[in-house]
């Protein structure tokens, strides 16, 4: 047997027990679908979020490690390659984490090869919600720019546009905003204040993978759009994107809980301008001018021939740095794990919006005690069914959880409800950071510096989701007999306390 022949025989008994090991000792971490998922009972954990994940990437990762290419190779570009069709974006750049996304997607807008009007600057301002995650606003800071805060729907648990204009200035440059919990934006009129005002937008699109944002197409093409993204083509009559296809840059997480896992991950995602792209690659590969992949020199085959900045003459390209960056990327064999998990998107979209629908339908006789997300563009839930507005824009979630509000009440909050579910090991979760400018670090971040950011109007909307609101999970891993449950202690619950008052 030649070495070739032996390594594959190896290499395949390997990679053959790692697949029964998985199948045995991985049987909590599968899709609800999958038969061979171990069988929940009353008593045992139901989390509110986790991976979900079979043999598939537990053998994709050992193969990937027993090659121990490690740092990002070929099941990077593939994944890269993949995510982008799926999504139909110019390009996908992987990163560590969805944070380190975020980072480099405000970075990018602080480049000088971005003509001056347009280049964020120390002091210029970036609008943004005060209901979020850190990470979505620390980058701003970073990168010596000023936050402007708005309030939030908290129906929507995204931006109340209604002081949108009163936040802008001539210094401001940017929109950051995320689809919270999966929950799209009002696209339509953000786009429309930023095309107005030549403003960037970026999507932190990290709990929002699968929602898509629909709009008549004469509304669409005002706006440069005139494709869908790949596989939504419904109605001829309307232009329908998955959320991340809008702004100009979007950013994902694939941090556990959400909609893919890679373990630690991220992506940026450049919708249709090339320069971006570069600049994006430059800041996550240590800022470096070269757009070589790791291992390969001189695909612009003028290696020795460049003069950048006030280096000499023929200075090696390769260790030429245009930006101030970092090493961002993720190891290769997380991406072999993507790699697999996007094969199985298409379905943990499906679920996650049958789990949500399945905990609304449980959950609607509790109306009294509880108000519930409703979709951006949405009036109401009637009939389990959405009521929507007169703007033609429909949104559909693929909902990274399931809002729970408590109304003012004489009989329990929020707290008294969290507590409840822990004790029956019902896996719940803050909205984030609620209103951030309430944490610590905002709060010494204003006492340090008065000028450190800006709020315009009352942060009634941010407040009421950080006192009144928490949320339950609506991922793969759910099955019917967990949710089910759920809704049962939540009535039980609402029995108790009620006749305890």
């Amino acid at each position: 047997m030649n070495k070739m022949s032996k390594q594959k025989e190896i290499k395949d008994k390997i990679l053959a027990l790692s697949k029964e090991y998985s199948e045995l000792v991985h049987k909590d971490n599968l899709s609800s679908r999958d038969t061979n998922k171990r069988e929940w009972e009353v008593g045992m954990n139901i989390p509110y979020a986790g991976r979900v994940f079979d043999s598939n990437e537990v053998t994709a990762a050992i193969s990937s490690t027993l090659d121990f290419w490690l740092t990002l190779g070929n099941e990077g570009k593939m994944m890269e390659y993949e995510l982008a069709s799926f999504m139909g974006v110019h390009k996908t750049l992987l990163v560590n984490s969805g944070s380190s996304a975020n980072l480099v997607a405000l970075s990018v807008l602080t480049s000088h090869k971005l003509p001056r009007e347009k280049r964020l600057l120390p002091g210029d301002e970036v609008i943004t919600v005060a209901a979020g995650f850190p990470t979505t606003v620390a980058p701003i800071i970073q990168n010596k720019a000023i936050p402007v805060f708005l309030d939030i729907n908290p129906k929507t648990g995204n931006i109340n546009i209604e002081n949108l204009e009163n936040a802008l200035s001539k210094k401001t440059k940017a929109v950051v905003l995320a689809h919270a919990l999966g929950n799209p934006f009002n696209i339509l009129e953000i786009l429309k204040f930023c095309r107005r005002n030549n403003l960037w937008l970026i999507e932190d699109n990290c709990d929002a993978l699968g929602c898509t944002y629909s709009m008549p197409k004469n509304l669409a093409a005002d706006l440069g759009f005139n494709k869908n993204s790949p596989g939504l083509n419904n109605d001829p009559k309307r232009i329908t994107r998955w959320t991340g296809t809008w702004g100009d840059i979007s950013t994902q997480s694939f941090y556990p809980p959400h909609h893919l896992t890679m373990g630690e991950g991220g992506a940026i995602n450049i919708v249709n301008k090339p320069l971006l792209k570069k600049i994006a690659e430059s800041i996550r590969d240590w800022g470096r001018d070269c757009w070589c992949p790791s291992g390969i020199d001189n695909t612009c085959n003028k290696r020795f021939e460049w003069q950048l900045g006030e280096l000499p003459n023929g200075y090696d390209h390769k260790y030429t740095y245009s930006h101030l960056g970092y090493n961002l990327k993720p190891l290769d064999i997380q991406a072999a794990i993507g790699r697999q998990q996007i094969k199985k998107l298409p379905e943990f979209i499906l679920q996650r919006k049958e789990n949500w629908n399945r905990l609304r339908k449980g959950l609607s006789n509790l109306s009294e005690y509880f108000d519930f997300s409703l979709p951006t563009h949405s009036v109401d839930w009637s009939d389990n069914k959405f009521l929507w507005d007169e703007s033609e824009c429909l949104t559909d979630c693929s909902w990274f959880g399931f809002m729970i509000r408590v109304k003012k009440n004489k009989f329990f909050n929020r707290t008294d409800l969290a507590k409840y579910l822990d004790k029956y090991k019902i896996g719940n979760r803050m909205l984030f950071g609620g209103n951030l400018l309430k944490q610590p670090a905002f709060v010494e971040l204003k006492k340090s510096n008065k000028n450190a950011f800006r709020v315009v109007g009352s942060m009634e909307g941010s407040d009421d989701v950080m006192n009144n609101a928490l949320f339950l999970g609506t991922f793969p891993g759910l099955t019917h007999k967990m949710i089910d449950y759920e809704i049962s202690i939540i009535q039980q619950f609402i029995d108790e306390v009620i006749n305890i008052g």
